[in-house]
């Protein structure tokens, strides 16, 4: 779907989101996310209507609109997929003015380590608990690499490396991992992640 979208469409995608199950819930979030990065690049779009808006700037409405999709009834009890944390680093960087007070880079650490903890194997909690503004997210996070994926801190790092934005919370729990990653006999696999603990 492009910024051309109707409202209509992206109405369609959230009742996806809500009424559909795991993969086809997951690829309309996906989906559903795109428009909102597009609108944040943009100004312009479903998301963006009744309301001012400038290119290149995201605002608390931008991420509720986030907020909503990630924890829509269709996707809440699955852990968040790498597609859609991928389409949050770019919303993240396509907002280079930020009027959120925050709820983004909050709700974007959360979705990350939600995403890193399932894909290691680790329990997580629900989006509906793990991603709210008001759950810490020290209350359930991994705090050490002790059975978290190496290769998906790796990723982590790549999508990191390079943002003009830091997410300065996301930076600290990647960095304790990798931390306690270097005990494990792994060692040799975190020469290109290890600048995050800088």
């Amino acid at each position: 779907m492009s910024i051309q979208d109707s409202p209509a469409d992206l109405s369609e995608l959230i009742r996806q989101v809500e009424t559909l199950q795991s993969d086809a819930a997951r690829a309309s979030a996906v989906s559903a996310l795109g428009m909102v990065r597009d609108g944040v690049i943009t100004g312009e779009g479903p998301t963006t209507l009744g309301r001012i808006h400038f290119s290149r700037s995201l605002d608390a409405d931008d991420a509720a609109w986030c907020a909503r999709i990630l924890t829509a009834a269709g996707v809440r009890d699955v852990p968040v997929s790498r597609a859609e944390v991928e389409t949050l680093f770019q919303i993240g960087e396509a907002g280079a003015d930020r009027s959120d007070d925050g709820l983004f880079d909050d709700l974007l650490a959360k979705a990350v380590v939600h995403h890193a903890a399932a894909a290691s194997g680790l329990p997580v909690p629900p989006r509906s608990v793990a991603l709210q503004p008001e759950t810490a997210i020290e209350s359930w996070a991994p705090t050490t690499a002790v059975g978290v994926n190496i290769e998906v801190l790796e990723w982590i790092a790549a999508q990191m490396r390079g943002k003009r934005r830091s997410n300065r919370v996301l930076k600290t729990l990647v960095a304790a991992c990798l931390i306690g990653a270097a005990t494990l006999p792994l060692v040799a696999s975190l020469p290109a992640v290890i600048d995050l603990a800088t």
